[in-house]
């Protein structure tokens, strides 16, 4: 089979790391990947957002099945575009259809979904330019904090959280008069802050079935203590201690089902991800967002806890037959710690030599990648001649398997210490709430 996954960080990394393992044994393709791809798979220079390219590419490397890494793609309708062209409706796409991407695309399509289907989420109201004197009135009369998020893609950027009316009021007229956000912007959802622990929850489903995947709990924050602005992403761990058989049956029963019972009576194509961000608010779990991928950097922690053949898992997606295979875990601790260029999510520097020569020691060789031990997973990195060069905010993802948790953070931190490039930063404290 030969397979084109889009997407160019560590989760695309994760992915092609995770198929090649498969014992259909794929040829795999990334578009545009990085340096920890071409390891795996053969890297091809397009832009996940160029579906013309993109076909083209599949007509001449006779592409069977594309797996969507990133958003944009979907959001943008490269479901819908496959499936409508004759020289493409015959591969598997993993990722759902344009319409039903809005659950990512348009915080209020999510919001409204969650509200047709009973779904618990924080409260909200929607604002635009025509409503915009509503809001105002809506905002200046709302308890504190506030949350105030772009209704559409807003690259990881588009969530405010308000602690006084002046500040809300004025970011409120950034995005709808002074488009701080662009289009993303143009709605503005209005939400009730709510204090909690947050998990994030991933099933795969073909529409009418699912499997669920480990959940895993992702750090944002740039300083340690969960201090500092907001990143892509510093880190994760898998499973969730807070997360227990009880907890996880109420998202079953309250969010899972219901969401994808909503999927089928809305007649929304979803063959792929979706990503549940919830929080638990007095043992009750409310729902986040949704979003219509994996997550990064979760996925470099809970691929590593999969034991199933994931090609095979796709192909069943594709083919509405999930239904007949279970999800087979390691009960083991999964934890990524991800090492970022000096100054992001600010102003960075790229083309910092990476030196990762620990990677051939005898120290480092006697991990085993397919049954545990630690994945340096790419995710801003690039080549240069024959040296491996930063090219991104967030260039690795350090992931352990341990059979506990704090084992697992150790162990990412001791592969971390021997890795190096120019002002490198990374997070300590991975996971620091669950650590005694």
């Amino acid at each position: 089979m030969n397979l084109l996954i889009l997407g160019s960080g560590g989760r695309e990394h994760a992915l092609a790391w995770k198929l090649s393992q498969s014992l259909l044994e794929p040829k795999i393709y990334v578009a545009p990947g990085n340096t920890g791809t071409a390891e795996v798979a053969e890297n091809i220079d397009i832009n996940p957002d160029d579906f013309r390219s993109i076909k083209k590419i599949c007509i001449s490397k006779k592409i069977e099945m594309l797996v969507v890494g990133p958003e944009d793609p979907l959001v943008k309708g490269i479901y819908d575009f496959f499936k409508e062209d004759n020289d493409l409706k015959h591969i598997m796409v993993i990722g759902p259809s344009k319409a039903a991407a809005q659950l990512e695309g348009s915080k209020s399509f999510a919001k409204a979904f969650m509200q047709r289907h009973n779904i618990p989420t924080a409260g909200y109201r929607e604002f635009d330019v025509s409503s915009f004197s509503d809001g105002i009135v809506y905002i200046k009369q709302h308890a504190l904090p506030i949350v105030l998020k772009a209704d559409g893609l807003a690259a990881g950027k588009g969530v405010l959280i308000c602690n006084n009316h002046i500040e809300a009021l004025g970011e409120f007229e950034l995005m709808i008069h002074q488009s701080k956000f662009g289009e993303a912007g143009e709605k503005v959802v209005v939400e009730e802050f709510l204090s909690g622990t947050e998990v994030s929850v991933f099933v795969l489903t073909d529409g009418k079935n699912y499997v669920l995947l480990p959940e895993a709990k992702d750090y944002k924050r740039i300083g340690e203590k969960d201090t500092g602005l907001n990143t892509g992403g510093m880190g994760a761990i898998s499973p969730v201690p807070s997360v227990g058989g009880q907890f996880m049956q109420k998202i079953i029963d309250r969010v899972i089902t219901p969401t994808i019972k909503g999927i089928q009576d809305e007649d929304l194509l979803y063959q792929g991800f979706i990503f549940i961000g919830i929080i638990k608010v007095n043992d009750e779990p409310l729902v986040i967002e949704y979003n219509c991928r994996m997550g990064d950097p979760e996925t470099e922690a809970v691929l590593l806890r999969v034991k199933n053949d994931l090609v095979q898992l796709f192909i069943d997606t594709a083919s509405g037959t999930l239904h007949e295979h279970q999800i087979d875990i390691d009960e083991r601790a999964a934890a990524t710690i991800v090492a970022v260029s000096g100054g992001y999510p600010g102003h960075f520097e790229k083309d910092k030599f990476v030196d990762l020569g620990y990677m051939e020691s005898p120290d480092f060789m006697k991990y085993n990648e397919r049954d545990g031990g630690v994945v340096i997973f790419h995710g801003g990195t690039k080549f240069d001649g024959s040296d491996i060069i930063s090219s991104g905010g967030r260039v690795l993802a350090v992931s352990a398997l341990a059979d506990n948790l704090t084992e697992a953070i150790e162990l990412s931190k001791e592969v971390l210490s021997h890795i190096y490039f120019e002002d490198m930063y990374y997070r300590r404290d991975i996971g620091y709430e669950f650590i005694k």
